[in-house]
């Protein structure tokens, strides 16, 4: 038996840590693969936001949750056509979000020239970490192999690396005899002391 894929991994990570009729946050939706994953998680009674630049991933998202058979099983899922950088614009206060999802670097099957952003993806991971409840997670694939996609899993490694222990563990997830082989990240927010 083998190890579990980087997409496989933050997926079991994130069920570990989500209940039902939570909300949860699929950063970068692209086909919607993760986006399904976490409608059927929270269940009926939670809520999924998934966010894209492109329309045009959105729409594959919007086929594939509308394919599933038992859509009475699916949390509320809102497709949101703009930057994973202004989700705290979408999150009705006071809720804490359980889990967060990114799946960087660009939409497969579509413009492959369209790239997650390194100041954007900063931007949204510093909001995602305000936005977490206790003891939810961050995951983060990262994608070193294209171009663009080494420097940006280098800042987020970086920014990872560098949060306070008292605030998030930290985890990487990666194959170390193949530098350019997409990798993980998880980040686990700590329980408030009080």
């Amino acid at each position: 038996m083998g190890f579990y894929s980087v997409l496989t991994m933050a997926q079991r990570w994130v069920s570990e840590r989500v209940e039902r009729g939570e909300t949860v946050i699929d950063a970068t939706a692209g086909g919607g693969v993760d986006t399904l994953m976490l409608a059927q998680l929270v269940g009926a009674k939670g809520t999924v936001l998934a966010f894209d630049i492109q329309r045009e991933a959105l729409d594959k998202t919007a086929r594939r949750l509308a394919s599933f058979e038992d859509q009475s099983k699916l949390g509320q899922v809102k497709l949101i056509c703009d930057s994973h950088a202004n989700m705290r614009s979408y999150i009705e206060q006071p809720v804490a979000i359980a889990a967060i999802m990114f799946n960087l670097g660009y939409f497969p099957g579509g413009d492959e020239s369209i790239i997650t952003q390194s100041d954007s993806t900063l931007q949204a991971l510093e909001q995602a970490l305000s936005l977490l409840r206790p003891g939810g997670i961050i995951t983060c694939t990262l994608y070193p192999g294209h171009d663009g996609g080494d420097r940006e899993a280098n800042l987020v490694e970086q920014w990872a690396s560098e949060l306070p222990n008292e605030l998030a563990h930290c985890v990487l997830y990666r194959q170390p005899q193949r530098p350019h082989a997409p990798y993980l990240i998880g980040i686990e927010r700590k329980a408030q002391r009080s």
